[in-house]
């Protein structure tokens, strides 16, 4: 790995330094806060105002699940819709509801604080909250609250993977028996699993510990794990620390994880070796949701900069499997970003867990680069296709 350039090491000096007196009180991205934040409430802020692109009808939509961090649902959205006109309405899931997961049933899986809710996405009611079987405290809300995060699907969809915060020390991987309906074992991995993603044949579940710097690989055959370090400027400034790794896209072609960071460095690893190498990025911004295409293209969410007098501001990163990149500016903080299955348009989430969240969707013709701001749900994290529209 190259050492980071002298513009860069200044930056991450000036973090450390700053992370060796701050680290006792935070466990996450936001050093900006004394201590976490003991909830967020629904947010009260007025919609921005929908650019003039926002008019134009999106063709051939899929209907979207989001979940809302800011309250305890999930909405349906019609993309296709301008305007507030593409809020179909929501369901109540359980408390700060983060990832989320649709099976081709089309039930939705979704992880929040009580437990991992089921959502009959054709009739949009909850069918079940499958409670934690790990002990995370009290159900709170907000960036640091205990509970589900990362949540993937095996491939036949039996099984529900969650990745469950314990504030304060290592989290766990629930699995989640999708007949039963009941948890049926639980893995200790790192702490805080941001993400969780699985092998394209089902063997290995990946689980991205935000705050121990490291993937979890489990072996869904033995439940054998192991623990490899991602942290291509180091571990220095620990829990204070931005240069962590948040969530994870598994590359097609090879089954390699993919990991961004700052807008500077991909995270590059063998699962099945654990080696780690890394290749340049160009954004220049503190980077977060992640997802890859069919043919290898990544989509990768800049927040924005870590430090606003040097760094750029948020965007989405389109890096072709060639290394090539495309920057498109987007307004405001954003978190995840999912695909049309057309590969056409990427929704990126406005639901950033800090400071600056919108309550809506930013949607990008990934062609040309153009955006539209949707105002839907309430902070909205993570961001599903159902496989069909729901009836209604």
């Amino acid at each position: 790995m190259t050492d980071r350039p002298p513009a860069v090491l200044g930056r991450a000096t000036a973090l450390a330094a700053l992370a060796a007196l701050t680290a006792v009180l935070l466990t996450g991205c936001d050093r900006s806060e004394p201590a976490p934040p003991a909830a967020i409430a629904p947010t009260s802020a007025p919609a921005p105002t929908p650019t003039a692109s926002a008019t134009a009808q999106v063709p051939n939509s899929p209907t979207l699940l989001v979940t809302d961090f800011g309250a305890d649902t999930v909405t349906f959205v019609d993309p296709a819709r301008t305007g507030r006109a593409a809020d179909l309405g929501s369901v109540h899931v359980g408390t700060a509801p983060y990832g989320l997961a649709v099976a081709p049933d089309g039930t939705a899986w979704v992880a929040t604080a009580e437990g991992t809710a089921a959502v009959d996405t054709r009739t949009r009611t909850r069918t079940a909250l499958v409670p934690h079987t790990t002990r995370t405290g009290p159900v709170t809300t907000g960036e640091y609250r205990g509970g589900g995060m990362g949540i993937a699907l095996s491939p036949d969809g039996s099984r529900a993977y969650v990745g469950v915060n314990v504030p304060g020390g290592n989290g766990t991987l629930e699995v989640v028996d999708t007949a039963t309906r009941a948890v049926v074992r639980v893995v200790p991995v790192g702490r805080r699993p941001f993400d969780v993603d699985v092998s394209a044949d089902g063997r290995h579940v990946f689980v991205t510990d935000h705050d121990s710097f490291d993937v979890t690989t489990v072996d869904t055959t033995t439940w054998a794990t192991r623990r490899i370090e991602v942290a291509p400027y180091g571990t220095e400034g620990g829990l204070g620390s931005w240069l962590k790794p948040h969530y994870t896209a598994v590359r097609p072609s090879d089954g390699a994880l993919l990991l961004p960071f700052e807008g500077e460095r991909l995270a590059v690893v063998d699962p099945s070796t654990g080696r780690v190498t890394v290749e340049p990025m160009t954004a220049d911004t503190h980077q977060h949701g992640v997802t890859v295409g069919p043919d290898g293209t990544l989509y990768v969410v800049g927040t924005g900069p870590i430090d606003p007098a040097a760094d750029a501001g948020p965007s989405l990163t389109v890096r072709a499997p060639d290394g090539t990149e495309r920057l498109v500016p987007l307004d405001g903080p954003h978190e995840t970003v999912t695909l049309s299955p057309d590969g056409r348009t990427a929704y990126v989430s406005g639901g950033f867990t800090r400071e600056g969240a919108w309550d809506g969707l930013t949607l990008v013709d990934t062609a040309t680069g153009r955006t539209t701001r949707l105002p839907v749900g309430h902070h909205p994290l993570a961001v599903a296709v159902l496989p069909d529209r729901p009836a209604g």
